[in-house]
């Protein structure tokens, strides 16, 4: 082997390969295929190429610049989603400053903390978050992307842009600081570098495939990874997004087929309620990336009636999103599972004392590889406790079976998980404690079939002789929480139960809690109202997939074709957090009375190098129900790559065995889901009439928890404010570091594994 370590010392050595700065991938792709699709305004169906926003961006950034805003500051975003949002993801990147999106549900004491802990030096808002940016802070100037109405709010608009050049970038910078909750009250930054953001995108590529013709729709909050993530990746894949400004479950399944959306991030309760609003989604997804929150066997066994395919998956803030995923095979075949670790990602289960334990034998889940951060921003005892030698160590309790599936059961920690938003107990038992009424409290996540848990409240009275008025106590926490985080669920005892050291004993306080009588649901974040959603035109597209070189044997041969003869496969469980959860829940297919059609597809055989599939096609080619596509794996030549592109699909070690107009594998199926939504409507209904009875009340409740799942929404009440003049100023940032979490899993049982319930780690992304 010839010794070339003499070149490495030359001046130009540190822009070898990836080690040398790299300018930002929108900035790339606009040279390589400056007139491809990049963006759709869902609402408005406007579109842009990619020279077009690029051409946006750079008028952004130079406003930005004009400012003051330089590399390494770290600009703050509280803003809905949106165009304007879009352009400052990438402005951001191209001045070299660090972004720090903030959830605009989130108060101002709230956001003003966050502030604080990420060191913002510019804070950016738009006319719906400009009274909370400008209550949140009064040392970090404020500027919006609207007409301000606030006096001292900037406005960017105003600003003549400033001649800039792109930033470089080295794989070890951070370029992302999302926050994810802990356990200790105090919400933690996580960093996600370039080098993170790289490594999941390629990998996520490998397993859910890829297509220069893909177009991934975002309805997730841009302050979540599973939102921000597929904004970050287009310029990479040179794909195009769709972007929704808001959740609601008619709408976005009627996007999917009105702009042959063909993959999709959801928490399981969005799923749920799109395929309840429209019976199935268009045929034009080959991928819905399901996460964020635990998943029901009854959603996943859905999705294989309605041949959704979905990719359960598991994820954290802390690896950028997707740690494992689960192909529709395996979800459909091993319910319950979030799949195997993505291409570059390490997973090991370990016990107490860190050593792996065996296959089937539960331990906590370590992740290592160059998706996970280099750790929390400013908070290095979070950091060394969490990011280890033997990698992060998650806090979720799971196990691999042997062959090498994984399964998520549950946390070590306490944390809430109430419709894919994380809720830190500590943080509400606080709040409680402040109340005049309140003496003390335990807070708790219980079970809820639409929201995945829902936070609930144990409380003593400062007098026990008076009563609590829950509704001032509401309106208390609403002033200090955000409203995903108020307790949905309050009782008051005489006294809190302990153990013997004196520390809460939780389980006892938990029973205490099941015992009392149902309340309201979660509060959502989205809106139900479809009144305006738009027309599902539903286009059909061929689901071109190449199998993974990771997996080609002659078991998965066999497997496939016994999936696609028997509709009705052995179903073990699955899972969320990015797979994305980020796709995972299918979002989109045709009414449930065309999906009454018997499915019928010929398994592929993940040795062979073409594979046969059932696309949905044109109608007028309906004549041809079966279509032989080439398949490409890992190690073979991609034909027709240019600019960027990558072959038609690169899909990790699966194939989508059905992905039909509408198809079931009987035609039962219908008849099956329609009983059991009539079931579980007479299941809530019960659980009203009989909130006294605890028991009947939770088998209700359980009954009706495989049609929903929870997703927390938009809910932010925010103060009116006058009308202000403008005013612009400049603006001086200081450098800084920084980054969050995404989960997903499902419920299921299997003889081969320990019965429990899956939970997803940290934050359901992408």
């Amino acid at each position: 082997m010839t010794d070339d370590t003499a070149d490495d010392a030359g001046p130009n050595a540190a822009r070898h390969g990836f080690a040398g700065p790299m300018r930002d991938w929108l900035s790339h792709r606009v040279a390589a295929t400056p007139e491809r699709e990049a963006l759709i305004h869902a609402p408005t169906g406007d579109s842009w190429t990619f020279r077009e926003l690029d051409a946006l961006v750079t008028e952004t950034a130079g406003q930005l610049a004009a400012l003051g805003v330089e590399a390494g500051d770290h600009l703050g975003v509280v803003l809905d989603p949106g165009i304007d949002y879009v352009r400052l993801i990438h402005a951001a990147t191209r001045l070299g400053a660090v972004l720090v999106p903030l959830s605009e549900r989130l108060t101002p004491n709230e956001i003003n903390r966050n502030i604080e802990l990420a060191d913002v030096t510019t804070l950016v808002c738009g006319e719906p978050t400009e009274s909370t940016a400008v209550e949140a802070t009064t040392d970090v100037p404020v500027v919006s992307v609207d007409e301000p109405r606030w006096e001292g709010v900037i406005n960017l608009s105003a600003i003549a842009p400033k001649r800039i050049s792109p930033a470089g970038w080295r794989l070890s910078e951070t370029m992302l600081l999302l926050f994810t909750s802990g356990t200790t009250g105090t919400p933690k930054a996580v960093r996600l570098t370039m080098g993170n953001l790289l490594a999941n995108a390629v990998a996520g590529s490998f397993r859910l495939g890829l297509s220069p013709d893909d177009r991934w729709l975002v309805t997730l909050s841009l302050h979540h990874m599973g939102g921000i993530g597929p904004i970050f990746r287009s310029p990479l894949y040179g794909t195009t997004v769709v972007l929704r400004e808001g959740f609601d479950a008619g709408g976005a399944a009627d996007d999917i087929g009105k702009y042959d959306v063909t993959g999709v991030s959801v928490v399981p309760t969005m799923l749920t309620r799109m395929l309840d609003s429209r019976g199935t989604l268009s045929d034009s997804l080959r991928v819905v990336l399901l996460g964020g929150a635990p998943a029901s066997d009854e959603l996943i066994e859905r999705c294989r009636n309605y041949s959704v395919p979905v990719y359960p998956t598991y994820g954290m803030t802390e690896t950028a999103s997707q740690v494992a995923t689960a192909t529709p095979r395996e979800a459909f075949s091993a319910v319950g599972t979030v799949g195997r670790p993505l291409y570059f990602t390490d997973l090991s289960v370990v016990d107490e004392g860190g050593f792996i334990v065996e296959p089937g034998t539960p331990g906590e889940i370590v992740v290592s590889g160059p998706t996970v951060s280099p750790g929390y921003y400013q908070n290095p005892d979070a950091t060394a406790e969490t990011f280890t030698s033997e990698g992060l160590r998650t806090g979720d309790i799971g196990y691999k079976d042997e062959d090498g599936l994984v399964y998520v059961l549950n946390r070590k920690d306490d944390r809430i998980i109430t419709g894919g938003e994380n809720v830190d107990p500590g943080e509400v038992v606080e709040v409680l404690r402040q109340y005049s009424a309140v003496d003390d409290a335990v807070v708790l996540g219980l079970p809820d079939s639409e929201w995945g848990e829902r936070v609930s409240a144990l409380l003593t009275l400062s007098d026990p002789d008076t009563s609590l008025d829950r509704d001032a106590l509401d309106a208390f926490c609403r002033d200090r929480l955000a409203g995903f985080k108020v307790p949905r669920l309050v009782e008051t005892t005489a006294e809190l139960p302990r153990t013997v050291s004196g520390t809460i004993d939780r389980e006892a306080a938990r029973e205490q809690l099941e015992d009392a009588r149902p309340v309201a649901e979660a509060e959502p974040e989205w809106s139900e109202d479809d009144a305006d959603e738009a027309s599902s035109d539903v286009a059909d597209a061929d689901s071109l997939v190449v199998d993974d070189a990771e997996r080609a044997t002659a078991d998965d041969e066999t497997d496939d074709a016994e999936l696609v003869d028997d509709g009705d496969s052995d179903a073990t469980d699955a899972s969320d957090t990015d797979g994305d959860l980020d796709v995972g829940a299918g979002d989109d297919r045709e009414s449930e009375s065309e999906a009454a059609g018997e499915a019928s597809a010929d398994g592929a055989s993940a040795g062979d190098e073409s594979e046969r599939i059932v696309g949905s096609g044109d109608e007028a080619d309906d004549a041809v129900d079966e279509q032989t596509v080439d398949v490409v794996a890992d190690e073979q030549t991609e034909d027709g790559v240019a600019d960027g592109q990558t072959v038609d699909v690169v899909s990790d070690e699966q194939t989508v065995d059905v992905v039909s107009d509408g198809q079931t594998d009987t035609p039962e199926s219908d008849t099956s889901t329609d009983t059991e939504s009539a079931a579980s409507d007479e299941a809530e209904d019960a659980e009203t009439d009989a909130s006294e009875d605890a028991a009947d009340a939770e088998d209700t409740t359980t009954d009706d928890s495989g049609d929903r799942e929870s997703e927390a929404v938009d809910s932010d009440e925010r103060p009116d404010s006058p009308d202000e003049d403008n005013a612009n100023g400049s603006v001086n940032g200081e450098s800084g570091d920084e980054t969050t979490t995404e989960a997903a899993t499902s419920d299921g049982d299997s003889d081969a594994r320990p019965d429990a319930t899956n939970h997803t780690g940290s934050d359901g992304d992408e």
